[in-house]
């Protein structure tokens, strides 16, 4: 902590931190109106990330209840014991500290079976492990060494692609399975296809993917799968051009078209209403055994019709 730095003391609430979200869903200043500003204190970068990150763990929270109470949506930890749940899965690890150097002390006995010191090494561990989680949890803002512990079947966001589809959408009843996978969540989809070709390709409808990072030659997709690809997947780009105009791709994959946005993070808000008709020819299509058409101009929609 800088000498000049102030307390590492957040609020817990939003309205502490003077904000709400207004009837857009935007979140404001409540004195000012004005959106989130990341530099409250100049020169303070350090406390201004505390203070962003705080900030982050209540409008998580916020979040969370409004998936439940509106969307009637069921919250699952996973994975089992592990009382986590991965919002983003690009940070699929719980934070714990780093353990003090432990000094084995005489009166610890040599002589227990290997098997037996073992297992009981193994259950110290653990328990360490989800006291130190459930420590830093209770208590954020407290200064420690700290060291990531990636989270079981979930350390990566293809790891937790793979371990959602064989838990959750495979044992689920839908017939029509829609993907929305953003950035580096489209890699991730490719990845899960490559693990799970024929079940992805029974079970899913549509794949919508917005300004995604994936590479079929660097991933080893294979022919059937960029077929696969190029009939049911659509990736809306960042790019000036107007929503839905054509955009021309080097990879052998899906089509390209424009998400009437050259911000990379506004791709799939800006595109949500074409996304959802290209879902809807899809459910159809499905129905009467014929493949939608996925860039036709005559389903453009204008900037301010958004």
């Amino acid at each position: 902590m800088k000498k000049d730095e102030p307390p590492l003391d957040f609020p817990d609430t939003l309205e502490g931190f003077e904000y709400a979200f207004n009837e857009k869903g935007q979140l404001r200043h409540i004195k000012t109106g004005e959106p989130f500003v990341f530099n409250y204190r100049e020169d303070l970068h350090r406390w201004n990330q505390k203070r962003y990150e705080a900030l982050g763990e209540i409008i998580t929270k916020y979040v969370y209840e409004l998936l439940e109470k509106d969307c009637n949506l069921k919250k699952i930890s996973i994975p089992e014991g592990y009382g986590v749940i991965v919002l983003n899965p690009n940070e699929n690890y719980i934070e714990v500290e780093k353990p003090k150097i432990h000094v084995q002390s005489s009166s610890d006995s040599s002589d227990e079976p290997a098997e037996k010191r073992e297992r009981k090494d193994k259950v110290s561990k653990e328990t360490k492990k989800r006291r130190d989680f459930y420590e830093k949890y209770r208590n954020p803002q407290r200064e420690k060494e700290m060291m990531q512990l990636y989270i079981r079947e979930n350390g990566s966001p293809e790891e937790h692609a793979v371990y959602v589809w064989d838990h959750f959408i495979a044992q689920s009843a839908a017939e029509n399975v829609f993907f929305v996978a953003h950035s580096y969540g489209g890699l991730a989809f490719v990845e899960l296809m490559i693990q799970r070709e024929a079940d992805v390709k029974s079970k899913v409808t549509a794949v919508a993917l917005t300004d995604s990072v994936h590479n079929v030659w660097h991933q080893e997709a294979g022919k059937t799968i960029r077929e696969w690809m190029r009939e049911n997947c659509c990736n809306w780009v960042s790019s000036s051009e107007p929503l839905d105009t054509s955009v021309e791709s080097m990879l052998p994959d899906c089509p390209r078209v424009s998400a009437g946005t050259d911000r990379h993070e506004l791709t799939s808000w800006k595109s949500f209403p074409s996304i959802f008709k290209f879902f809807t020819e899809a459910s159809e299509a499905k129905t009467s055994s014929l493949k939608p058409t996925l860039t036709r101009r005559s389903h453009r929609i204008k900037h301010e019709d958004l």
